[in-house]
């Protein structure tokens, strides 16, 4: 019997041991009655979703979820690392040769000759990272990616034809400008490039002295995986760079992903002691001292918290996950619109799923007016889950009048 006809009549042991009714469990999962039956009779299939709010109602630690397959994501949502840019395409040779192989791959911008790394250029080109990270919360990301890439590669030149003593600061910013266009090309839904870009990051960085940034990639990475629905792999990812050399807040940006990837799966044992280890860590962290671009998020203050209300949603506890959300969603600096997306959706889908569909469909509606200003295709993913949410709810006069606006964020884009 497949894991699809197995997931009813388990569905309705469990809830039969409970002690509980049809229409007491069904209240309480604020999902229509006549549903849960044909569920549990094998005549419906159960979505991911409702998996995950029976497990979480039941205590069944994770085996209901296990017994749906998850649908299949989107394209672009996960794969093998390929080249992102022709530049990087024998970087290594350029690194060690200096200006005259820049000149050879076309790197020299006109007739211009790349500056000096000696030159003040380089606490210039710091500025404009952040300016750019900024300008990344406000901005399509494929308006970014060409400005980001020759950045790049400038910074790659000035190392290049640099002396010793200046190579390692502009080869370590030139790993964080790299970084950042992989995750602004995840972003525009190109994961493929997003992780080519955060290998160079890490190849970068190690050859600018940097150890530890090369472990960051593998949070970058699980995040991908994330996405893509993978947990195992999204767990893996994640524990291989809690090694106790890394720097703190590495280890817990990478204890957060872990248990995100736990909650995926309906593991809260092992999710709620993950995020314990990444409040820790992250409350010893002293990177936000100014010297360096914070790495991870620059706009969440405390993203253990934020984190815990996301894993919170995946573990089937949307009323608490939007408890937690609201709060720190009202932590958020108001230009970070990106962020506010991110965050929003999932609180607007947190508030759905807990019955709340009037109070869902009047946050979405703000959200859904500026997602033309900040395309995301990590946000669209939320966006999707919250869609189908709503179309349980079809009755509802809200839920009909937020329609239109959901399909035109959803609506494939034309070039």
């Amino acid at each position: 019997m497949s894991t699809t006809l197995r997931f009813g009549p388990e569905l309705r042991r469990l809830r039969v041991e409970a002690g509980l009714t049809l229409t007491e469990f069904s209240a309480a999962l604020n999902y229509d009655k006549g549903h849960i039956s044909k569920v549990e009779r094998g005549e419906r299939s159960a979505s991911p979703e409702l998996a995950r709010r029976c497990d979480a109602f039941l205590g069944a630690d994770g085996e209901l979820q296990r017994l749906v397959t998850r649908p299949e994501t989107d394209s672009g949502t996960a794969g093998s690392p390929a080249g992102p840019s022709r530049w990087l395409v024998g970087r290594r040779a350029v690194l060690s040769a200096g200006t005259g192989a820049l000149i050879d791959l076309g790197l020299k911008l006109g007739s211009q000759a790349l500056p000096s790394a000696d030159d003040p250029l380089l606490p210039s080109f710091r500025m404009q990272f952040d300016q750019l990270r900024k300008l990344g919360q406000s901005t399509a990301p494929k308006v970014l990616l060409p400005l980001l890439e020759t950045q790049t590669r400038m910074i790659a030149g000035l190392a290049a034809d640099a002396r010793t003593a200046s190579r390692a600061p502009a080869l370590l910013l030139a790993s964080r400008f790299a970084e950042f266009t992989g995750w602004m090309a995840q972003e525009a839904g190109d994961s493929d490039s997003a992780l080519g870009w955060t290998g160079e990051a890490a190849e970068l960085a190690r050859a600018g002295g940097d150890p530890y940034l090369g472990s960051y990639a593998l949070v970058r990475r699980a995040l991908v995986t994330m996405y893509g629905g993978d947990a195992a792999g999204t767990v893996a990812l994640a524990r291989r760079a809690q090694s106790s050399e890394l720097p703190p807040r590495i280890r817990g940006l990478a204890a957060q992903r872990e248990a995100q990837g736990h909650a995926l799966v309906g593991n809260e044992a092992d999710c709620l002691r993950s995020l314990d280890r990444a409040r820790e860590l992250l409350a010893s962290d002293d990177a936000r001292n100014g010297a360096e671009p914070v790495i991870g998020t620059s706009h969440v203050s405390d993203p253990a918290a934020m984190s815990t209300g996301w894993c919170l949603h995946d573990l089937g506890r949307p009323k608490a996950a939007a408890e937690v959300l609201d709060r720190e969603y009202r932590r958020l600096p108001p230009h970070a619109l990106r962020t506010r997306a991110r965050y929003g959706f999932r609180r607007s889908l947190a508030h759905a799923a807990a019955g709340e569909v009037e109070h869902a469909c009047a946050i979405a509606g703000d959200l859904l007016e500026v997602m033309p200003a900040v395309p995301s295709a990590t946000v669209n993913s939320d966006v999707r889950r919250l869609a189908r949410e709503l179309s349980r709810f079809r009755s509802s006069r809200s839920v009909r009048d937020l329609q239109p606006a959901l399909a035109r964020v959803l609506a494939p884009a034309h070039d």
